[in-house]
């Protein structure tokens, strides 16, 4: 199948193209390489010995999306591109929006142009906001409390609608947890620029010398160890959740909601613990007051993803701390090691 990836040389985007060329699929990226690198995807060709298609460009670039359609006449859409920065959100909403959404809506009147009726769109559980009960359920009420949250749950609400307007039109809508870990091989895994925004890629720069201590916001919260607790997915999970969704949607549809996570939480002191163990690194790390709007628990029910799509997280958190110390060892610097 012919199979265009926005965003694809970004963390999750990388990752599932590799599921995706295992399983003989021809590739199309197209990505303005902001937040990635296109070492990425020269790592991607090289581990998968097949080759693809890449446009530079934004997704918002009504030319480059029609040449794209236009020359590789694309069966599918895998929609991983937007910014994703939740803190940075709150002080660039405007770019937010009109990245996130206004890209979507330039992505489907392409589709529309030329035929496509098939998307996969990478969503987020954080559309869901502060829990009514866990676990968070498909049918949670959606409260999400950023623009980033928001973004993607408007893109939701754009995406099926669209998928409402004709015969064999299909959206998956992936909604996802706190992915973690990096290609068993070690060559591609998540390179954050500057300052990482997530917990484990801090906690990696910190066991490799290239930060002084994390900061555990909260000691407080009503857990085992008084520490938020998170469901944590395995990236290879994830990518081959991907790759099942584009299965299901070639053969069904209309708009479908899917939560990808495994079900369970762990606390951040768990995975300081984990990572010491993966790394054989001593983790330093300072009790601070809690950050606003940060809840105790977060976790998936991934029970629907079982029966729609036969997938269901097969990696732990131990194998996910390993792939990261991996990554992080053998690529100090990110894509520029």
């Amino acid at each position: 199948m012919r199979i265009l990836v926005t965003g694809g040389a970004g963390y999750i985007g990388s990752h599932t193209m590799l599921e995706l060329l295992a399983g003989g699929h021809e590739i199309y990226v197209i990505d303005n390489f902001v937040n990635a690198s296109p070492v990425c995807l020269e790592r991607v060709a090289h581990l998968s010995n097949h080759s693809f298609f890449t446009t530079s460009a934004n997704v918002l670039d009504e030319v480059a999306l029609n040449e794209i359609f236009q020359s590789f006449k694309p069966e599918a859409v895998l929609h991983f591109a937007g910014l994703k920065a939740v803190a940075e959100s709150e002080t660039l909403p405007l770019s937010y929006y009109e990245q996130n959404i206004c890209s979507t809506i330039e992505l489907l009147k392409a589709m529309d142009r030329h035929e496509c009726k098939t998307i996969v769109f990478s969503s987020s559980a954080t559309v869901y906001g502060v829990p009514h009960y866990l676990p968070y359920d498909e049918e949670h009420p959606c409260t999400p409390v950023n623009p980033y949250g928001r973004t993607k749950y408007f893109n939701e609400q754009i995406l099926s609608d669209w998928s409402a307007t004709g015969d064999r039109k299909s959206a998956i809508l992936l909604r996802y947890f706190n992915p973690v870990g990096a290609h068993k091989s070690g060559k591609i895994g998540e390179a954050p620029h500057g300052i990482p925004n997530n917990l484990v890629p801090y906690i990696a720069q910190v066991a490799i010398g290239q930060r002084a201590k994390v900061s555990v916001f909260g000691n407080d919260y009503n857990t085992p160890d008084g520490t938020g607790i998170r469901d944590y997915i395995h990236i290879t999970d994830l990518a081959e959740g991907h790759a099942a969704a584009l299965d299901y949607a070639m053969h069904h549809s209309g708009a479908e909601i899917i939560n990808l996570g495994t079900g369970r939480g762990h606390s951040v002191l768990e995975m300081i613990a984990a990572f010491e163990t993966a790394s054989g690194q001593q983790i330093n790390y300072q009790i601070m007051p809690r950050r606003a709007g940060d809840i105790d628990s977060f976790f998936a029910d991934a029970t629907k993803a079982k029966t729609l799509l036969g997938w269901h997280a097969k990696r732990g958190v131990d194998k996910m701390c390993q792939d990261v110390w991996r990554w992080q060892s053998d690529n100090p610097a990110g894509f520029k090691s």
